[in-house]
């Protein structure tokens, strides 16, 4: 039997984009013959410039939970809008019970955030923002509210585009 010598080890590909597991919960279920663990994994992805989503993957083992969780972040990316290393200006994302509230920060100030929401800044290329959570301390409903918070961030331009104005006018 003739075996290819010429194939070299697979090296795997390295992502342009930033994933962090956010939260890792363990469930489990009684059955005849003991207990079933299963696992959910809330994954954040961002590309650090501007782009992040994120994603919950179920399985039966961690590593699996983890990578669907990473694959379901990759489909749902949206681009935020940024102001050089911060946001253009005070949002509050309210998703269920969460509450999160962003404001921007001077150069210098760094990433003031608690952890699902730090996840999600860090991703998304925000170097210098101020958060505070104000209702539900939940990462899945707290991620989801950053989200919903980002999301609606619009600068001087895209308001006065949508109002019909000059840019200047809108900045006054």
């Amino acid at each position: 039997m003739a075996y290819n010598s010429s194939r070299a080890p697979r090296e795997e590909a390295q992502s342009e984009y930033v994933e962090k597991v956010v939260s890792l919960n363990r469930v489990s279920k009684t059955v005849k013959g003991g207990r079933i663990f299963k696992f959910a994994a809330l994954c954040v992805v961002g590309d650090g410039k501007g782009k992040v989503g994120f994603g919950l993957g179920k399985a039966s083992e961690v590593s699996e939970a983890i990578r669907k969780g990473i694959e379901d972040a990759k489909k749902n990316l949206v681009s935020i809008t940024l102001q050089g290393s911060t946001i253009p200006h005070e949002v509050t994302g309210i998703y269920g019970a969460g509450k999160v509230l962003m404001k921007p920060a001077p150069e210098g100030t760094g990433v003031i955030a608690g952890g699902a929401v730090r996840a999600v800044v860090e991703a998304a290329g925000i170097k210098n923002i101020r958060t505070k959570c104000l209702r539900s301390n939940n990462p899945n409903n707290v991620v989801a509210a950053t989200m919903q918070g980002l999301k609606t961030l619009r600068n001087a331009e895209q308001v006065a585009r949508h109002r019909g104005k000059a840019p200047e006018e809108v900045q006054a």
